[in-house]
């Protein structure tokens, strides 16, 4: 930020008019082939293209005939459509079963409407346009009722209408606040919720973007510095229907390994193998879970990454080995920067085979970062990106499964945070600079660690942990927030950074649980870590000159609380990692707004406190000091409180007491809930599956269950299990029932716990057609079913 008056200069004003844009003009003429229209303009050429019926994709040059070359965010191909055009004097129309796109001759402004005929995207009057210093813009007209989300990265509210955010990957140490729209992740794409139906847009250019949802009520633009202006425009109608969509284009995650979902514990620095050992060691006495330990910079020689410093960690395969028998994976930093130094071999490799990023004259570039003056390597390159990918044997011969890409934004110790934008990158035949390719070097860095790391474990699912990324970015990694600090708004603000971040296709993601800088203290790290319970990324994080925020940090009450809520994630886990299978198939996020399931609720559209896990699971955090009660707005329904089972009617605000042991959790009446058991980590064997029953009067409940060996890539070959559990309530009988769909895979389990809640000790309960005798009555409204698990693989198999 810029501080004093100097950053309100008059001249640093800025409109349509004094940056000399010029609009593409009138519709001079046309040709049309398949499922694609090209047109010249006045002052510009245009290009649509359908991909699907429901994604259509417009392209606007002011230089020459668009190129269709996507970024590497895109991995779609063209459907092959039957796309009808009709045309009149005044304008000409584009058809398919779900689109209909008019495009006005006089001026060339474009219309798409859905096939309900309802107007989702419009061009405003000033429509495309662009000017001599290669800006791309685009205006749309902004309905009264329109309200945006997704963004990636974005700090403040959940629904953006009213900001203007810039896409441009910024290491940002402090301050994180609402006025910070740059930060580490450039997601440029939206979806907009109006009157309970959703569109979105997806700007696909990986230079410096802007969208500014603020400036004028009637209208909203998006513009890039430079390249073309290329977006695609998402049918919906419903939320999950866009998700769906733009996943399409950017791709889905892979299903992560399930130690990924596990409590995770870092500190910029654990310095040496003593303390990682006696950290370990105070875990296990604690008997408080763990699955992955992290080595941030001082792990390395002289911060060199690709090796160990030999004092610190003389014997790393060693410790890696015996942590993995404890069950617990070392996940080392891995940065982009490569230390200037003539006798270290990945810098050698790297100047003889000119894997560096370097100036048009062939000069390399050269930054300072932690090692002092360092190469970058081209990851726009293939054959470099299998180099680098490579060279990640270094830690997967010691037995390491997880790396975490920090600093790829990139970083660097400058005035501008970055690499000079006059860089050449070689981009496999297709030359740019840095100014026109920076928001997309972290995620091109994350392909080429995920995809060496994948070819280097023998069927394992790696795991990677990205700071910076652009769309396309969840095909390879998890994404955490970035440098938080330990306040209270900062708890606050992790919410809608999460859910925007879902809603931006990334489900796998979260921030630093208990603040990166600043120091912690008991209250805040136990209500950030029940918090952190539901959060798709579960990892403990501070900085070096911080207090140490370890689960027992701050004494044994706060440590009690603490250990709960980690054994908690365990117990969760089969219900999380469920979602995560939907997540990698449908697009759609783990944790969710409640506007995603209730978009035609007013009450949720700006809701930023509260999430959903899944559809029938709320979550309602405490996000202020010396708090022991909250208001929960619980949408339409009735709703069950998951610690006292008492039922709550839904379409209204709910005053809920909340004691410092208490994070507020609702389930929807009607739902089904699968939970394990509390566990050391994930690699412990799950012995039982609960599943908990909230039936519903005249309205069947029905649950899909997935379940795979969690480590390796086999589901993808049908090694998987998957059953429906389904519930139905009438009159004085409730009758359950197990679908096994699919048992290639046969889970650890060996009973299956069923959990009724809500129902008289007298009710007659049937499970897969037989009335069942010998039932447990926990309370007069829990009734308890205990069944061994081979009698569930037989039904329906």
């Amino acid at each position: 930020m810029q501080d004093g008056s100097f950053a309100i200069l008059p001249e640093k004003e800025s409109n349509f008019e004094n940056k000399n844009y010029k609009r593409i003009g009138a519709l001079l003429s046309y040709t049309f082939e398949k499922n694609s229209l090209e047109i010249t303009g006045e002052n510009g050429y245009l290009s649509l293209l359908f991909y699907r019926d429901d994604i259509v994709r417009i392209i606007m040059n002011p230089n020459t005939f668009p190129s269709r070359q996507t970024s590497l965010a895109v991995v779609m191909e063209p459907d092959q459509l039957n796309i009808i055009i009709t045309e009149n004097k005044d304008e000409i129309l584009l058809k398919s079963n779900k689109l209909s796109i008019k495009i006005n001759k006089q001026p060339l402004l474009l219309s798409i409407s859905d096939d309900n005929g309802r107007v989702i995207v419009e061009d405003a009057p000033n429509g495309m346009a662009s000017n001599k210093q290669k800006e791309v813009i685009c205006f749309k007209k902004m309905e009264a009722d329109d309200h945006f989300y997704g963004f990636g990265e974005k700090t403040s509210f959940l629904d953006k209408r009213g900001e203007k955010m810039t896409m441009w990957n910024t290491d940002i140490y402090a301050p994180h606040n609402p006025e910070i729209d740059a930060l580490y992740q450039s997601i440029p794409y939206f979806l907009t919720i109006r009157q309970g139906k959703a569109h979105g847009i997806f700007l696909d250019n990986t230079s410096k973007t802007v969208f500014d949802m603020k400036t004028s009520n009637e209208d909203y633009f998006f513009k890039a510095d430079t390249g073309q202006l290329d977006y695609y425009v998402f049918a919906g109608p419903k939320p999950k229907d866009v998700l769906e969509q733009y996943t399409a284009i950017t791709g889905k995650m892979p299903l992560p390994p399930k130690w990924a979902l596990g409590y995770h514990q870092s500190r910029y620095s654990y310095k040496n193998e003593q303390e990682v050992r006696e950290l370990v060691q105070n875990f296990k006495d604690r008997d408080i879970p763990l699955d992955a330990i992290y080595l941030d910079i001082h792990y390395m020689d002289g911060y060199r990454v690709f090796t160990f410093d030999e004092d610190r960690f003389p014997n790393p395969r060693q410790l890696v080995q015996d942590l993995k028998e404890e069950g617990i994976h070392v996940v080392p930093i891995v940065d982009p920067g490569v230390k200037e130094d003539p006798e270290y071999f990945v810098y050698q490799e790297g100047i003889r085979n000119n894997q560096f990023c370097k100036y048009l004259d062939g000069q390399v570039y050269h930054g300072d970062v932690w090692p002092g003056n360092s190469a970058f390597p081209d990851f726009t390159s293939e054959k470099i990106r299998k180099w680098w990918g490579e060279n990640h044997n270094f830690y997967t011969d010691l037995g390491i499964e997880g790396i975490w890409n920090d600093m790829n934004e990139p970083s660097v110790f400058n005035e501008t945070k970055t690499m000079d934008v006059k860089v050449m990158h070689e981009n496999d035949g297709d030359p740019k600079t840095h100014r026109e390719l920076h928001n997309i070097y972290g995620m091109l860095m994350g392909k080429a660690t995920y995809e060496g790391l994948k070819q280097n474990l023998n069927g394992n699912r790696p795991f990677l942990l990205t700071r910076a990324g652009y769309a396309g970015v969840q095909r390879y990694a998890t994404v955490w927030t970035g440098d938080n600090r330990s306040f209270w708004e900062h708890l606050q603000m992790a919410l809608p950074m999460c859910m925007n971040l879902g809603m931006s296709g990334i489900p796998f993601c979260g921030p630093d649980v208990g603040g990166f800088a600043h120091d912690s203290n008991g209250q805040l790290l136990t209500r950030w870590t029940q918090f952190g319970t539901f959060t798709p990324y579960f990892r403990n994080h501070c900085e070096l000159n911080s207090v140490h925020q370890e689960p027992w940090s701050f004494g044994e009450e706060y440590e009690n609380i603490i250990k709960k809520y980690i054994q908690e994630r365990y117990v969760w886990l089969p219900y999380i990692y469920t979602l995560f299978q939907e997540a990698s198939i449908l697009g759609v996020p783990v944790m969710r707004p409640l506007v995603m399931e209730y978009p035609n609720d007013e009450n949720t559209l700006n809701l930023s406190d509260q999430f959903m896990i899944g559809s029938d699971l709320l979550i309602a955090p405490i996000l202020t000091p010396d708090t022991y009660h909250r208001v929960v707005y619980l949408p339409k329904g009735n709703w069950i409180n998951y610690w006292t089972n008492e039922e709550l009617k839904g379409g209204k605000h709910h005053l809920v007491e909340a004691a410092i042991d208490i994070l507020p959790i609702f389930v929807k009446k009607g739902s089904i809930i699968t939970q394990g058991t509390v566990k050391s980590s994930t690699e412990a064997k799950e012995r039982k599956l609960t599943v908990h029953v909230y039936p519903e009067e005249e309205k069947p409940s029905i649950f899909r269950y997935y379940e795979d060996d969690g480590q390796s890539f086999a589901y993808e070959n049908g090694d998987y299990f998957e059953c429906v559990f389904k519930a139905s309530l009438k009159e004085r009988s409730l009758d359950i029932t197990v679908d096994v769909e699919h048992s290639q895979y046969q889970p650890e389990w060996e009973e299956i716990e069923i959990l009724i809640h809500g129902v008289d000790s007298d009710m007659n309960n049937i499970l897969n057609g037989k009335i069942q005798d010998g039932i447990e009555h926990v309370t007069d409204e829990t009734t308890r079913i205990i069944i061994a698990s081979q009698n569930i693989f037989t039904v329906n198999n």
